[in-house]
């Protein structure tokens, strides 16, 4: 897809969760991206300030792979992650 597609792309459902005023919503169903970027972010920081990193590589999959996980498996958990966070997230609609 690319950056300029993928940006679009996430800037419009961030834009959909807040005129539908479900924001908390979007980070329970985008929960493997909000787990990436905190991956980056905590090794990023921790490595500043102690100079040892938490993960062997950052972002977390690349952290699995490196430790041995083939990346087809770590693919497929983080599709069956998202699977069950989107239906988490589809659980907690209103029904009208």
């Amino acid at each position: 897809m690319g950056d300029t597609g993928s940006l679009a792309l996430g800037g419009a459902i961030g834009s959909m969760a807040v005129v539908t005023k479900n924001e908390l919503l979007l980070f329970l169903v985008g929960g493997i991206f909000v787990v990436e970027v905190l991956s980056v972010v905590l090794q990023v920081s921790w490595f500043k300030r102690t100079g040892k990193r938490i993960f062997r590589m950052a972002p977390i999959h690349h952290h699995f792979e490196l430790c041995g996980w083939m990346e087809s498996k770590v693919v497929v958990r983080f599709w069956i992650i998202a699977a069950i966070l989107g239906l988490l997230g589809l659980t907690t609609l209103k029904i009208r």
